[in-house]
């Protein structure tokens, strides 16, 4: 099973017969098979390694042999639902209890990040009894039909924003309308949010959920200011609703100084419902949405029993809690610090080199390196991007942008990423952006003189 069992031709042949074209393929013009995985690198039908710089769903490494053996175990042994009494789940949910603040203490247990951010949005309806949701721009929260209703990502390619989903500007500080040379943008991009519910109430509206990744991907590997959560949760809470922190591409250590992404808004900032997926298996089919006590109790007054057949199984359970003992054992929030940080002055280097840098940010192992046309007006070097990405494929390195202009490098590798892993990267793309600006400087001088 872990061979090729088709000629690459064939495995593209059949899927182009048998799948949506919808179902994209990285890499299109020339998709890539990978037959095996191993740490922080996949493996192709040929046996060519590839520096994996951008899968954050393998959080430990690809396949950890720890992971692996405790899933095999257990199915082993039981796999069934969470309504019989079991061990995993009750120790699973009192380890994930101790890395998160004491108010958030209930825990549900689901399949996929998207479960767990329309499990977050019942909860927060049940108890502000409102229904409104206000959101970042950009954003993106699952795939399910309520979850495209507040993606700006995906729904303005669809149906149209909802009257009911209010949509507030990305605390972006390089593109944003806030910039890095503004007094105070943690207040400013706090009172937009505060501008939005306003306006909403205004027209009768009432807000249930604000939801906001920790740490916005999709919207270009975006830092919020220090503070901003912590302004908007009250404006938020003043109108009666809940803060939805969702932390899916970006908890579980991925950020170094933390274990989750929130915490970086300062240890003030509690969130009412923290939603969790990707990571939080290692690859296995695991989410969790922790909420407080009030917020779940408002869920039980319904009377209406929560169930999900495989969420919280034996097995799951087993595979979280193997993943905790990794990122521990490890100290693979400590490595995410050293390396990102490490990978940080790298790149920083880079920017000062090359002039298509615009902006390096992130923490931890969360960067975006931003690409421009110009440095002054910020135009987004979307092809460049997309090229950039190609090259570095044809050098074993994977990586993806992201971004309204799909012009971010993002960097979101497995947390076993080392440091020679990014002097490797890095020399990489150096190689591909001065062959890049050669080539350019070539086509100048070739245009002919009017």
């Amino acid at each position: 099973m872990a061979g090729a069992r088709h000629a690459k031709a064939d495995t593209l042949a059949l899927r182009r017969r048998l799948l949506s074209s919808s179902c994209r393929l990285f890499y299109p013009e020339a998709p890539v098979k990978m037959v095996r995985g191993q740490g922080q690198y996949l493996y192709d039908e040929q046996g060519a390694e590839y520096l994996d710089c951008v899968n954050n769903v393998a959080h430990v490494g690809h396949c950890h042999p720890l992971v692996v053996q405790a899933a095999h175990e257990q199915n082993q042994v039981l796999n069934t639902n969470s309504r019989y009494l079991h061990d995993n789940i009750v120790d699973y949910a009192q380890r994930l209890s101790e890395t998160l603040p004491e108010q958030l203490c209930v825990f549900y247990f689901l399949n996929s990040g998207s479960e767990a951010n329309d499990l977050a949005l019942r909860l927060a309806r049940q108890y502000t009894g409102h229904q409104d949701v206000v959101v970042l721009d950009h954003a993106y929260h699952g795939h399910l039909s309520s979850l495209i209703d507040i993606s700006p990502y995906k729904f303005r390619d669809l149906d149209g924003q909802k009257e009911w989903v209010h949509v507030a500007p990305l605390p972006d500080t390089y593109r944003g309308p806030y910039r890095e040379d503004h007094p105070n943008p943690a207040v400013a991009y706090a009172n937009e949010v505060n501008r939005v519910v306003s306006s909403a109430q205004e027209k009768g509206r009432k807000i249930a959920a604000f939801f906001a990744e920790s740490l916005p991907s999709v919207g270009g590997q975006i830092v919020p200011p220090a503070g901003y959560f912590s302004l908007v949760a009250q404006h938020i809470r003043r109108a009666g609703a809940v803060f939805v922190a969702d932390e899916i591409q970006v908890g579980f250590g991925r950020v170094g100084k933390h274990f989750w992404a929130f915490q970086l808004q300062g240890e003030d900032f509690v969130p009412d419902i923290v939603t969790m997926g990707k990571s939080i298996g290692n690859g296995h089919p695991v989410a969790c949405v922790a909420t407080t006590h009030a917020v779940s109790r408002a869920f039980e007054t319904t009377g209406v029993e929560y169930f999900n057949t495989f969420g919280g199984s034996p097995v799951s359970c087993a595979v979280g809690l193997a993943v905790l003992d990794v990122l521990e054992k490890e100290q693979l929030q400590a490595r995410a610090t050293c390396v990102g940080s490490f990978l940080m002055e790298l790149l920083q280097q880079q920017k000062k080199k090359h002039p298509i840098i615009g902006d390096v940010r992130g923490v931890g192992l969360f960067i975006g390196v931003d690409l421009v046309k110009d440095e002054a007006t910020r135009t987004p070097a979307t092809e460049e991007a997309h090229y950039l990405v190609s090259r570095l494929k044809e050098n074993y390195i994977l990586l993806s942008t992201d971004g309204p202009g799909r012009n971010v490098l993002k960097f979101k590798p497995p947390m076993c990423f080392s440091r020679d892993n990014a002097q490797h990267m890095v020399a990489r793309l150096d190689a591909i952006l001065t062959d890049m600006e050669e080539t350019l400087r070539s086509c100048e001088t070739l245009r002919p003189q009017v």
